[in-house]
């Protein structure tokens, strides 16, 4: 690679910032520049929902690199920069200030953004979103302050901070639109295991509950009206109904969009000179033999690899599991692995479910495709080889707390 050629990261994000020193680590030498809409340094999300925002974390843990880090990277770190289109002819992305960014080869970090509600009162004071270190500050600050919080969306923001403001004292609503809370994610089996977490820990659930309005006082959010016409009165409200792919640069630049950006397995658009990681990459996934998006930290941080490496022009295919964590209360989870909504046929349980302390499998046609591990630690390895062996699992060995997973692969036998 020329020392003259010019990359291009668009996301000073996690996915942008490892992107940044992937390229550096694989010996590329020339420009790199890292473009983010935000003031602050790139960081990682999961402390704001979790660690930091819960008091237990430092704020300086979340930054994915010191300051000192991208000068001596010779990374040109532009930050307050919102890039506003992509020139694929001209190779130039312009920036909002009219300045424009020429490159040889661009990666598009730009994430997602929180999805809020069309409903009067939504764009009250005290009602929040959280997506960015900002965010979680202005939460996190709240949180002492108050007294009643009500979350709108049951899903891993809404139970994450709906945890850190049990923890804070504060008595906390939560209104899903489900049954369950994670439904679509975990399915029943599980998703019941979260249910009862909260419950004993106080939180009040309102399934199959929607929101027709966020009642105000002198400006400022007081609570939440139900669609049954319940009234439940708070101090703040948080909006935590999910995200969707920041996709719109690319898809006004004639790029492949469809749930995010559509990348094939090398983490290539449509356009051979850009790539895309993190939660805007709907990129293909080998073993699944289909595009998948994944909204979790992982995918963040290790596809850059790949990312990189096809960037300077090695073939490189990512072929990760998809995986994420969650910290509630006294529980820590691990989950790896994929499964469409009511996409398998039964959930094997391994442990003590009652005190939390299992192994969950999601199974199809006697196949692992999933599996989460609740308080029981150094088992990932061995949950992969499962999913990845694609292999006949006998259920009863697998549940089998005295069989050792690692007997369970073929590779074993």
């Amino acid at each position: 690679m020329s020392t003259s050629e010019n990359f291009v990261i668009v996301g000073a994000s996690l996915a942008g910032a490892k992107t940044a020193e992937a390229l550096r680590d694989q010996g590329f030498s020339g420009r790199i520049t890292l473009i983010g809409a935000e003031q602050h340094l790139p960081y990682e999300r999961p402390p704001l929902s979790k660690g930091y925002l819960a008091g237990s974390a430092e704020r300086e843990k979340a930054f994915v690199h010191p300051e000192s880090w991208y000068a001596e990277h010779d990374v040109e770190l532009r930050l307050n920069s919102t890039a506003s289109r992509l020139d694929r002819d001209a190779r130039v992305v312009e920036l909002s200030d009219g300045d424009q960014v020429g490159y040889d080869m661009l990666l598009l970090a730009t994430g997602a953004s929180p999805r809020t509600l069309s409903v009067p009162g939504a764009d009250a004071e005290g009602v929040h979103l959280l997506r960015t270190l900002d965010d979680s500050d202005r939460l996190r600050a709240l949180l002492p302050t108050i007294s009643r919080l009500v979350v709108i969306g049951a899903g891993w923001i809404g139970l994450e901070v709906a945890a850190a403001a049990r923890q804070a004292g504060v008595e906390v609503t939560v209104v899903e639109s489900a049954e369950l809370p994670l439904l679509r994610v975990l399915g029943p089996e599980v998703a019941r295991v979260f249910a009862d977490l909260h419950l004993q820990r106080g939180v009040d659930f309102r399934f199959n509950a929607s929101i027709t309005e966020i009642c105000t006082s002198a400006g400022r959010a007081s609570g939440v009206t139900l669609g049954d016409g319940t009234v439940i009165e708070a101090d703040a409200v948080l909006v935590a109904v999910g995200v969707t792919p920041n996709s719109q640069l690319a898809e006004a630049a004639g790029l492949s969009v469809d749930d995010g950006i559509v990348l094939d397995s090398s983490l290539c658009s449509s356009d051979w000179r850009i790539f895309a990681a993190g939660d805007v990459a709907n990129s293909m996934n080998a073993l699944y033999n289909k595009h998948i998006r994944v909204e979790h930290w992982a995918n963040a941080l290790n596809q850059p690899k790949t990312a990189a490496a096809s960037m300077l022009g090695q073939r490189a295919h990512y072929d990760q599991l998809p995986y994420f964590f969650t910290d509630q209360y006294d529980l820590g989870m691990e989950y790896v692995g994929y499964v469409d909504p009511g996409g398998y046929d039964r959930v094997v349980f391994r442990g003590d479910v009652p005190g939390r302390e299992f192994i969950a499998f999601w199974l199809k046609d006697n196949r692992v495709l999933a599996g989460m591990n609740v308080n029981v630690w150094d088992v990932t390895d061995d949950i992969k080889a499962l999913i990845r062996s694609q292999a006949g699992i006998d259920a009863d060995r697998l549940a089998d707390t005295g069989t050792p997973l690692s007997e369970l692969t073929p590779a074993a036998d």
